[in-house]
């Protein structure tokens, strides 16, 4: 049996995980850890009340339960590939004012950097953890996606795990413990890879040197022209 890209693809993946209460655990735990490293970042990157933003990869809205009362009522907007799943999120993570900030229609299903229903303007795109699960031609895939659909926006973050040429074909331990591979989840590219993408997608890239759970890295993009 072929086994699939990622474990997300897996059949009757999210409904086994919302059946027995761990929406949090489907993202890998860590859930506050996390969730509070994601908003010190996005802050220290300058984002405002003011920004627009865009979380793709939300999940049950492990950061978007904390920018929601953070942005301006209605700023923040989310996709995953689960509509279930940001929905739990929506019910179990948000206080009432925060459901009030953010209507359900927000929380955009997309499972291929499509952005369908989404407004063609934001200031912040921010996909944490999400190419950490996917081959490198979905990295391609989703810069594309997010220059073509979007024409403006101040800047995109995300991140990736990232091995050294010498040891990329084979499994590489990353500073935070966690094993990679080139040909299976979880995945690393070579630094060179991502800068060739942004460049192809038409944006510029800068890698920040933070240190990220489970050792992503973050790198910071706008757009070239």
């Amino acid at each position: 049996m072929t086994r699939p890209i990622s474990p997300y693809l897996t059949d009757g993946f999210y409904a086994d995980a919302l059946a027995r209460g761990r929406h949090r655990d489907i993202i890998g735990g860590r859930w506050d850890e996390t969730g509070l490293i994601q908003m010190r970042l996005l802050i220290a990157e300058g984002l405002l009340p003011r920004h627009r933003l865009l979380d793709i990869g939300c999940g049950p809205l492990r950061t978007g339960c904390r920018l929601v009362s953070y942005l301006n009522p209605g700023h923040y907007w989310g996709t995953d590939l689960s509509h279930d799943l940001m929905i739990e999120g929506w019910h179990r993570e948000l206080t009432e004012s925060g459901r009030a900030r953010l209507p359900q229609t927000q929380l955009i299903a997309d499972d291929g950097f499509a952005f369908p229903g989404l407004p063609d303007h934001f200031d912040v795109l921010f996909c944490f953890a999400v190419f950490t699960h996917l081959p490198i031609g979905h990295l391609d895939q989703g810069l594309t996606g997010i220059t073509s659909r979007f024409g403006q926006f101040e800047k995109l973050l995300f991140t990736v795990f990232l091995a050294p040429d010498p040891a990329f074909d084979a499994p590489f331990r990353q500073v935070d413990g966690v094993v990679t591979h080139p040909d299976r989840t979880p995945y690393h590219f070579r630094e060179s890879d991502v800068m060739r993408l942004c460049a192809k997608a038409g944006l510029r890239a800068e890698r920040r040197d933070l240190r990220l759970p489970r050792g992503q890295v973050l790198f910071a993009a706008t757009r070239a022209d």
